[in-house]
């Protein structure tokens, strides 16, 4: 399968148009996500169809709070990523196609798989949506955008869990077919990005903004790292452009880090490390924000931004819901407020 956009040089050589990386790929190479390689001249997505991870999960381990509350998601992924963050809890996959025996090599990984069979098991299963995730969805958007335009039409729901690094070319094709997306805003430093995930900040504020203003249900996840990106200041500043430049009601999951992958000897985000973030977002004039990867924390539940009322309740991934739906809208079950909510 060749790659969704790319342009052709002299010598055979072709720069990679699928995410912001734009890698220049001479033949017989492959770009940084180790999923895309250059054969004879053409961008060949070597992943295509290449399942290597699918399961139903719950839409709040997404983490998606606000959209189809309560809701089973069919979510798959393929390997390779286009960041090597040194804390990935999905290593195993997401890097797979750099190291070893995969990389440069005939081989990757997954069980072959056509978009009409994920699209099936995802109806069969009861899901109401296909959420591309565990590793960047962009990197196999050859063959997510072929499910993507299935599950349109059988009426599912189509969501992406992403880095947010995505080119400009590749989101106007998933526009049409993506119906919500959380995306890490990892840290407000570029440094950060540069020197722990091998990118850049500017094109993932870019298409923070682009989702927003395309009526895109989006949620925002910053993953806390003690001694990294846990300072007040950095937290205002995240909590400040999404209230500036996306909405007060765009939902804000600040989680907690667990050593993994390179950062094995780092020591887990303390809880109250959380719920300074969480008093961060809520004094900059977000509506939502929750705190995860520490069960039992007030923060999982949502409040009603208007009377404080308790109106969904959550445990990890387990939900209860007390809001009121009426014309596909949710209210508040105490003051009758209109929620944010996407119902259907």
């Amino acid at each position: 399968m060749r790659a969704l956009s790319y342009k052709k040089f002299k010598n055979n050589a072709v720069k990679c148009q699928i995410c912001s990386h734009y890698c220049f790929i001479a033949p017989n190479k492959r770009g940084v996500c180790g999923v895309k390689e250059n054969k004879g001249g053409n961008l060949i997505a070597i992943n295509y169809g290449k399942v290597i991870s699918s399961h139903i999960d719950p839409i709040e381990k997404k983490p998606l709070f606000h959209f189809l509350p309560s809701s089973l998601s069919y979510s798959i992924a393929t390997v390779g990523c286009n960041f090597r963050c040194l804390f990935c809890q999905n290593s195993d996959i997401s890097q797979a196609s750099k190291q070893g025996l995969f990389f440069n090599s005939p081989v990757i990984p997954g069980k072959d798989t056509k978009p009409e069979e994920v699209v099936k098991s995802a109806m069969a299963s009861g899901c109401k949506s296909v959420a591309y995730t565990y590793t960047e969805p962009t990197i196999f958007v050859e063959f997510a955008l072929d499910v993507m335009k299935i599950a349109k039409k059988k009426g599912l729901k189509n969501v992406w869990v992403s880095n947010g690094y995505m080119s400009p070319e590749t989101r106007s094709a998933i526009l049409p077919y993506l119906d919500a997306i959380n995306i890490d805003l990892k840290s407000f430093n570029n440094e950060f990005y540069r020197r722990i995930c091998g990118a850049q900040l500017e094109p993932i504020l870019d298409n923070l903004i682009f989702f927003h203003q395309n009526k895109i249900w989006l949620e925002v996840t910053t993953l806390i790292i003690p001694q990294h990106n846990d300072s007040s200041e950095e937290l205002k500043k995240i909590a400040n452009f999404i209230k500036n430049k996306l909405s007060s009601a765009t939902p804000w999951h600040v989680t907690a880090f667990y050593p993994a992958f390179k950062m094995s000897d780092h020591s887990p985000t303390p809880p109250s490390t959380l719920q300074r973030a969480y008093q961060i977002g809520k004094e900059a004039g977000l509506k939502y924000v929750y705190t995860g990867n520490i069960p039992g924390l007030e923060g999982e539940n949502t409040y009603c931004p208007v009377c404080q009322a308790v109106v969904v309740k959550r445990l990890a991934f387990f939900s209860q819901i007390y809001f009121k739906e009426e014309n596909n809208k949710a209210f508040c079950h105490n003051c009758g407020s209109e929620l944010d909510f996407i119902l259907s």
